[in-house]
């Protein structure tokens, strides 16, 4: 049986532990033969795993609820890495200064359909209103098919001049700053921005109840697997190019080591009670939970150590 795996953007850092165990058999090692299918935007990636078209979800953990309202029937498995991992990017012409999130007003941001929940609540935090400082927050133009690459899209159109600024992966930055279109203004996960909002989601492998009741023991394979490939990459993060040579278009597999060296020191796999509290109070906050889901609710805490 393939396991297959969703990922909503795969020429990217975000989910590179997830295609880096398929693509470095790690998965395989553990019997598992397995897949990656690119599904975007996440809630369509969400969406299969609810109709059972693929058995995991490589992606945003807080968009699981983008199918399963209430936390009901998904669980997350493990992290890929902690902390919210997408970077604010704006038009270098505007001389964007690091941190300083004001420089959204008035301006047109990319961001992806449940990706952009994480800006918006950060630009409240930070005490932004997106209707009184007309700050338009919408998709990347051309970005509407189930194949798309956001955050190369996403540079693309920065540096096209169809937006003002970008919301996405650090990939997307990557290509946008190495051109000279575009500069970082926000990166959370290494400080900016209000501090909370480090634990507003996270890249995590999510499956449904119904996988863990039925296939419990690959659960914990699939676990295993993400653990063996953070130590691989730590060891060796060389291997992060062999992949992308793999994977990615010849730009990007040059750069794709760079950047998983920069991620190394959030790779771990547990999710700990302080993120699942933190990610529900963003989830409320943006109006996509009710509740108050306990931990036992959000993630098979059983299959990591």
């Amino acid at each position: 049986m393939v396991l297959k795996i969703a990922v909503p953007d795969l020429i990217s850092n975000s989910y590179f532990p997830a295609v880096a165990a398929v693509e470095l058999g790690l998965l395989a090692q553990q019997g598992l033969d397995s897949t990656i299918e690119l599904i975007f935007p996440v809630s369509k990636a969400y969406a299969a795993l609810r109709e059972g078209a693929v058995d995991c979800v490589a992606g945003s953990a807080h968009s699981a609820l983008a199918a399963f309202p209430e936390w009901q029937g998904v669980k997350l498995l493990c992290a890929q890495a902690q902390g919210m991992y997408w970077f604010l990017v704006m038009r270098s012409d505007l001389n964007p200064a690091r941190g300083d999130v004001s420089i959204v007003k008035g301006r047109k941001i990319g961001a992806a359909p449940w990706v952009d929940l994480g800006l918006k609540r950060l630009l409240v935090a930070a005490g932004i209103d997106e209707k009184r400082d007309d700050v338009i927050i919408a998709p990347v133009p051309n970005t509407g098919d189930s194949n798309a690459n956001f955050g190369l899209m996403a540079a693309k159109a920065l540096q096209d001049r169809a937006i003002d600024g970008f919301w996405a992966n650090g990939m997307g930055a990557a290509v946008a700053v190495e051109s000279g279109a575009g500069k970082i203004v926000l990166d959370v996960r290494r400080g900016d921005g209000p501090k909370e909002c480090f634990n507003y989601t996270m890249a995590s492998i999510a499956v449904t109840d119904a996988f863990l009741a039925e296939r419990s023991e690959d659960a914990g394979k699939i676990v295993e697997a993400i653990d063996a490939t953070h130590r691989a990459l730590t060891k060796e993060v060389v291997l992060a190019e062999k992949v992308g040579r793999k994977v990615f278009p010849e730009n990007e597999a040059r750069l794709i080591a760079a950047l998983i060296e920069r991620d190394l020191p959030f790779y771990s796999s547990a999710i700990s009670s302080e993120f699942v509290s933190g990610m529900n109070a963003f989830a409320r906050d943006a109006g996509i939970l009710q509740g108050t889901p306990v931990y036992q609710d959000v993630v098979a805490q059983r299959f990591w150590k």
